[in-house]
This record gives C-alpha cells, structure tokens and sequence, in this order.
C-alpha cells in the first residue's frame, strides 16, 4: 500500500521495479561526519542499503537513517523513493534492502492482515514486533513516538458551519445531511477497511450515504481548505499542509484508527550479523515527533525544499551528525 498517492518530488530519484527487481541503489545524496553518533567498530565500512517509499515522509525518515548510518561508517546505499508500501516490503524479505523505516499499523493490517488495530499504541508494536518475527523472521526495533494516522479534516469555516469537530459529529451530519459532507478522499482510502468503510462501520453510518468524490492525496489538503469541491476530506495527521492550510482534524473520539509509530525494521539474519544498528539508531528514532516529522514534512511540501538538505539540517540541528 502507498498511503499516500503524491507524486514524487523532482529532486527524488524513483526506482522502477523490473523483472530483474530494483536497481542497486546510489550513494547518499550528502555527505555527513560524525556528531553524538561516533563511528561504530561493528558497523565501520558495513554496506547497509536503506530503502523507503516514495511519498514525502518516508524519504525523508529514509534519508535520516541513511545519515544515521553513514555517521557509525557504514558504507550505504540509497534505496529511497521504492514506489508503494507491497513493492518496499518484497524488497526487505528479497534481500534487496536492508533496513528501513516501517509503521507499525501498516505492517499489522496490511503485511499481517488483521482487520482490526489495537488501540494502545505498545501493544500494537508488540503485536507486530512477535507476530513479523515469528512468521517473517523482521525484526522491528524500538519504535518512535511520532504516530502517522489517518484522519478527516475540514477548514475553520466547515467546521464553524456545521459544528462537527469529531468523528462521530460526522457521522450523525451524513445520516442528517449528506450533501453537507462531501468527503474528499483518493481510491484506496475509499476501500481499505483500515479506512473509509471500517470508518463507517465503527461510527454507525452507512458509507453509500456519503458523497465521497475521488482526488489525489496531494489534492484533496488544498481543496478541503477551499471548501469547493470538498467539506471534508481524507489527510494524514502529520502532514504540514494541515498547519499550513489552517485545516482542523476531527478527533477519532472512538479510537477507530491504526497508530503508525515508526520502527527500523529488518531481516533477522542482518539483525544478528549487527546488532549496534539498534544502540545508533535509538535516540534518532526517539527524537522523531510529530511535531519534529510536521515541521520536515512542510519544509518539503509546501516550502519546496529538497528532503535530502531537510533531513540532513535537522540531525545537524540536533547534534546527531556534523555537515560534511
């Protein structure tokens, strides 16, 4: 699954999927020396391809642990921008890559096909970290406290015209007044049960009630704010167009929706052969809040800066890494 079906932006270099798989990758796109990560003895000279895909948040969480990597000596490899969630996936179990950043709700409805998520976000990395072990052989580490969700969002003056401000205000205005919930959302939010329908399901109303017009994901953030084609529409939480477009998440005040806490994920073979991966990249991936992923995701998509130099500013910024 891509959760998010935005286009990718011109500085990312995609990799097309062959019948002879993906490319090798490229080096990292800046170089980076060592901060509070000092070279690692076993990680110096280590290659390590990291993967990511390809929509803004996953580059630049991919590029950060590319520089993580980099600043303990490792010798790695871009692998970024894979396109769709299945594709990044098969290249981990293959072999391809490596390492990467993968979310915790994802991997539990989508990589192990529960339909339901767990509402306490420990025990849903635990769920996934047991369960992709056992069936998989993945080994997740310690997850962040940034939590990437679904949501619906509306601007001020839809939400001051309508007064819903949760999820179930919006359910009781499409049984009331379905015409005043246009509900902008792209193809596979509209399907999975993990979005529109197990939605539906969980607060009571019938989906086919809803006028649920089809955009791009990266569509729908300016036309929620417009109000023109939507009252509503389909976002993710930490995604800095909600700011910067003065949009209102409605609370999921019944806790329908998947945490998607991030964890470097990998095989458990390339686990054992070095496990200093989990002590270097613990206190990066303890920074990353949602404030912290917010800010990133804005600089890229609504400041148009290259999310290479963002995620590389913000370790230097923290002290993780020196500019090389």
């Amino acid at each position: 699954m891509s959760r998010r079906g935005l286009a990718a932006l011109a500085a990312v270099v995609l990799l097309v999927t062959t019948a002879c798989g993906l490319g090798s990758g490229s080096a990292v796109p800046l170089q980076v020396g060592p901060g509070s990560i000092k070279p690692t003895p076993g990680l110096e000279g280590v290659q390590i391809t990291v993967g990511s895909k390809e929509y803004t948040e996953q580059v630049i969480l991919g590029y950060i642990l590319e520089y993580t990597l980099a600043a303990a000596g490792a010798q790695v490899r871009d692998l970024t921008g894979i396109v769709g969630s299945r594709s990044t996936r098969g290249a981990q179990l293959s072999g391809q890559v490596d390492v990467a950043y993968e979310f915790t709700g994802n991997a539990w409805i989508n990589y192990l096909g529960h339909e339901k998520p767990l509402p306490d976000t420990r025990k849903q990395y635990e769920a996934v970290r047991d369960e992709d072990l056992a069936r998989n052989d993945m080994v997740w580490l310690e997850p962040g406290p940034m939590d990437d969700t679904y949501a619906l969002a509306a601007s001020r003056r839809t939400v001051e015209r309508t007064g819903v401000r949760t999820l179930s205000d919006y359910a009781a205005l499409v049984e009331r007044d379905p015409a005043a919930a246009r509900t902008c959302v792209d193809t596979e939010f509209r399907a999975r049960q993990d979005g529109f329908p197990g939605m539906a399901s969980a607060y009571g109303f019938d989906p086919a009630r809803a006028n649920t017009p089809i955009l791009q994901v990266g569509i729908i953030y300016q036309a929620t704010a417009d109000g023109t084609q939507c009252d509503f529409g389909e976002v993710f939480t930490t995604d800095g167009r909600i700011v910067a477009l003065d949009l209102t998440v409605l609370e999921d005040d019944k806790q329908f929706f998947a945490h998607y806490n991030p964890s470097v994920t990998m095989k458990r073979s390339f686990f054992e052969a070095h496990p200093e991966i989990a002590e270097v990249t613990a206190p990066v991936t303890a920074a990353i809040t949602n404030e912290v992923i917010t800010e990133l995701n804005k600089q890229v998509d609504v400041d148009g800066l290259d999310p290479s130099v963002v995620a590389r500013d913000w370790m230097v910024s923290r002290g993780f890494v020196t500019a090389g």
